[in-house]
């Protein structure tokens, strides 16, 4: 029997300020914006981005979110990791844009370097070079 699930449609994640978050992800991550959707009737904005084939970022702006209770340990996502072929250019690039991030590691198991750095609202999130398992 096939497995029940073939892949990640999209990640959905909720900003606190929409315009700063879609500036974030669209121009200095340079994720494509496929649609923004200005939903009225919730107070709300809800913008489509893709990362990769087949794979979106959905944002959200709600009235009011609530913040993130702790990082990264609290219970629900931990992180959100994207795949990069050049973790040193990766790295520069965003901290020309001025994003900080941490130092780059490498993952014991794998062998494979990883960083992390913050979304406007603090969500962690992870460059892995190379692809395959993830630090997490």
């Amino acid at each position: 029997m096939p497995p029940l699930f073939r892949s990640v449609h999209h990640v959905a994640l909720i900003c606190s300020d929409y315009a700063r978050s879609k500036a974030f992800y669209s121009e200095v991550l340079g994720f494509p914006i496929i649609r923004e959707v200005n939903r009225v009737e919730r107070g709300s904005f809800k913008l489509d981005l893709q990362v990769a084939p087949g794979l979106q970022l959905e944002l959200f702006s709600f009235p009011n979110p609530p913040p993130r209770p702790t990082r990264p340990e609290a219970c629900g996502l931990r992180h959100l990791a994207f795949v990069v072929d050049d973790i040193e250019r990766a790295v520069a690039e965003l901290r020309a844009k001025g994003v900080e991030t941490e130092e780059v590691r490498v993952d014991a198991h794998t062998g494979r370097r990883f960083t992390f750095f913050m979304d406007p609202d603090g969500l962690p999130l992870e460059m892995y070079e190379g692809g395959g398992q993830s630090a997490s």
